[in-house]
């Protein structure tokens, strides 16, 4: 449920509202807004008979919600999220970020290669694995703190925040001395766990869509991190699988626009793990643009042919580049 205050409650007025709703056994969470600020019932597993509630001094009204994820959704918070990672701004009324680099991290030469690639093209944040959850255990598997360190190296000298892929909460710690973002893989987006441990501190997180995750699923999973205080989420479409094997997975683009009704959180898609392919990233970064999306997340290598863990979907530099480049054309377009 929903309880929206009048425009003009008073401090004491909300206060009253949250001790009616905890003495009922449920949990009252503000809502501050522009205008007037709401109160989210949280904890039921049923309706709540709103009677004691509902003439309190204040109250305007009270709004069932149904959906499982009521902190996630607009119906709690209709004024759209902005993510804030230092000066960078990710979410409505500002210009759709780009987030570029490897997979993996390789060495502290490739990184900062990388690093110097995707920032002169345009890039706002650095992208690179040092934990790498692959499907065959003889894969490559990541460098661990060590490609951490290349990350946060690369990164400061080229000027951009980082983002790497945390698996396990025993990364936590780590993680979080380097990374300016957390990402939740897809492979993870179920593990509520870590997503519990995540959502207790107050670093940005990307949380990716798990690859047979219903809309319904992935918003929930994000209700974990907010349940728990963290509110700097960015979701990501990764592409879902289905029976079509032309592609590493299928990319769901509209996705973007019924999240964006659903929910106030910014969302971004990743074309590379959506496709697989090289020569398919570029028009499906557009396209996910057009659709709405915040933002793009892009695999590029100095050298895909020899890169150690998908090569075959990475943009080389003068690809990027040619991207970037199309890209600007087409944010005039769209208004930015």
């Amino acid at each position: 449920m929903l309880i929206v205050m009048e425009h003009n409650a008073t401090a004491a007025q909300v206060r009253a509202v949250q001790d009616a709703v905890e003495a009922m056994g449920l949990q009252a969470a503000p809502i501050p807004g522009r205008e007037r600020t709401a109160i989210g019932v949280l904890g039921n597993q049923g309706y709540v008979d709103d009677t004691a509630i509902r003439n309190l001094p204040g109250v305007r009204e009270c709004i069932h919600v149904s959906k499982p994820y009521k902190l996630v959704s607009r119906d709690f918070h209709p004024e759209s999220t902005v993510v804030e990672v230092g000066s960078l701004k990710i979410g409505d009324g500002h210009p759709p970020v780009i987030i570029a680099g490897p997979c993996s991290i390789e060495s502290p030469e490739q990184m900062l290669a990388a690093a110097r690639i995707v920032r002169a093209a345009g890039a706002h944040v650095l992208r690179g694995g040092a934990f790498k959850p692959r499907t065959g255990p003889h894969s490559f598997q990541g460098l661990g703190e060590k490609g951490l360190k290349f990350l946060r190296q690369a990164g400061d000298e080229a000027g951009m925040p980082v983002i790497t892929e945390i698996m396990r909460i025993e990364q936590l710690d780590v993680v979080c001395r380097y990374a300016d973002i957390l990402q939740i893989g897809a492979r993870n987006m179920q593990n509520f766990d870590l997503l519990k441990e995540v959502g207790r501190i107050r670093h940005p997180v990307l949380l990716k869509r798990g690859m047979s995750a219903t809309i319904e699923e992935f918003l929930a999973a994000a209700e974990y991190l907010l349940a728990e205080g963290n509110s700097r989420v960015i979701l990501c479409e990764r592409g879902i699988r289905t029976f079509e094997p032309s592609t590493r997975n299928t990319l769901d683009l509209s996705v973007v626009p019924l999240v964006r009704e659903l929910s106030h959180l910014p969302i971004i898609v990743d074309p590379s793990h959506a496709t697989g392919k090289r020569s398919l990233v570029g028009v499906m970064s557009k396209a996910a643009l057009v659709a709405g999306a915040h933002g793009i997340m892009v695999e590029v290598h100095p050298d895909p042919a020899k890169a150690l863990c998908d090569g075959a979907q990475s943009l080389d530099g003068e690809g990027f580049s040619l991207l970037t480049s199309e890209i600007r054309v087409l944010l005039g377009y769209l208004g930015y």
